[in-house]
């Protein structure tokens, strides 16, 4: 990791993180995690959309949201991803990830993010300097995946929490972006530090989508098929949240307000 002169240096900065964030021996322990909450979206036909996401190392997931008594639902098996959208007619659409879709998702830390076990995931952290974020002075992080993808990742000078993480993507119409992810809200949930508001948006646009995150639960038992390319795996794999994390969600019982 490099370093800077800003009286820190990038590994003295994650270091920093990782122990206000609730240490790295703390989120080893978190194989699965689920969030139930809701989206608040300028783009949504109604202000707020309830969602349940679902999380299993090294980089499973599954995201399903509801609207107007329909849901959708993002899946990614660690391998490939699929998107299953409700139309007029009743009958499901089920579409595979784009190649840029499927790439983000190979290389999402899902869980813990990339500052934490950056060296065993082949992440390179450089300090590349410092910013002034909403207000608050922040080291500006340059993250390099294992793709040679780059990113960046601000850390509150202050907190040592992850407070904005940029990443390039492509528009409509193949032009480059900046997809822009602020955290905030951090509430300590069994010692870990996790945000419960994360905001969404893409470049300088006004318009953003707001993640709202009520309730977690920590290492909810969530079985492979739940990930698996939905409609292949019977009723266990249909359009709704799974048993397992309704129950773990109820045990945590924990409104993140």
């Amino acid at each position: 990791m490099q370093g800077g002169e800003h009286g820190l240096s990038a590994a003295q900065i994650v270091e920093k993180n990782v122990a206000a964030r609730g240490g790295a021996d703390a989120w080893r322990k978190i194989q699965t995690m689920a969030w139930i909450g809701h989206v608040e979206s300028a783009n949504a036909a109604v202000p707020t959309l309830p969602f349940v996401l679902e999380m299993k190392r090294p980089n499973k997931t599954r995201f399903e949201i509801s609207a107007l008594g329909q849901v959708a639902v993002r899946v990614y098996d660690g391998t490939n991803g699929w998107k299953l959208r409700p139309t007029r007619n009743g009958k499901p659409d089920l579409q595979p990830y784009t190649p840029d879709e499927q790439k983000f998702s190979r290389e999402e830390q899902v869980i813990d993010g990339p500052l934490i076990d950056a060296q065993a995931k082949g992440i390179a952290i450089g300090l590349d300097g410092m910013d002034e974020i909403e207000g608050r002075k922040a080291y500006r992080l340059s993250v390099r995946l294992p793709s040679g993808a780059s990113h960046h990742v601000w850390v509150d000078a202050e907190t040592f929490l992850d407070i904005k993480y940029d990443r390039e993507t492509r528009g409509a119409i193949g032009q480059p972006a900046t997809i822009s992810v602020f955290y905030r809200n951090y509430r300590s949930v069994e010692g870990l530090q996790i945000p419960t508001v994360i905001e969404t948006g893409l470049g300088t646009a006004q318009a953003s989508n707001k993640l709202v995150i009520e309730k977690i639960a920590l290492n909810p038992p969530l079985e492979d098929r739940r990930f698996a390319k939905p409609g292949t795996q019977g009723r266990n794999n249909s359009v709704s949240i799974g048993p397992e994390t309704a129950q773990a969600v109820r045990d945590a019982g924990r409104p993140a307000r």
